[in-house]
């Protein structure tokens, strides 16, 4: 569940990847939670997605964000993808008071991931549509959705 971990990323800088090209990468078993994510931030927040360069050892991204402000980063991997998510201080205090909301997995995770000064960068890699659930609830916690 680290960036650590050596997944195959879309790294060509020259070659900026379609959605048909990032679907067909991440293979079918991720494209359905692929396909459900992005959704889910469309039809529930008001921001703009951007594919961008994130660097040779991280590759394309698409980039969900704001007036400058980052609500999560979508990593396409092989036969899966990455979520980064970041949240501040309050943020993550408000994420680890919700141990019997988030799955064991996720919980820990968060425990495990230190608190630096900017926030807590949290790389998940979603296989499976169970993982949205708490993708989403973390994601309500870093912004309020609309329709919230």
């Amino acid at each position: 569940m680290s960036v650590e971990q050596n997944f195959h990323r879309m790294t060509d800088k020259a070659h900026m990847p379609t959605e048909e090209e990032i679907v067909s990468f991440i293979g079918e078993r991720a494209k359905k939670v692929w396909l459900e994510l992005r959704q889910f931030i469309e039809d529930n927040y008001d921001v703009v997605s951007e594919t961008v360069f994130y660097g040779a050892k991280y590759g394309w991204t698409v980039r969900y964000r704001k007036s400058g402000k980052t609500l999560c980063s979508l990593f396409p991997e092989t036969g899966g993808f990455t979520v980064l998510i970041v949240l501040g201080k309050k943020e993550s205090e408000k994420a680890l008071s919700m141990r019997d909301e988030l799955s064991s997995k996720i919980y820990e995770f968060l425990g495990d991931t230190k608190q630096l000064h900017d926030g807590r960068w949290l790389w998940i890699r979603l296989l499976t549509t169970s993982d949205t659930v708490d993708i989403k609830k973390l994601l309500q916690i870093k912004k309020k959705s609309k329709k919230a």
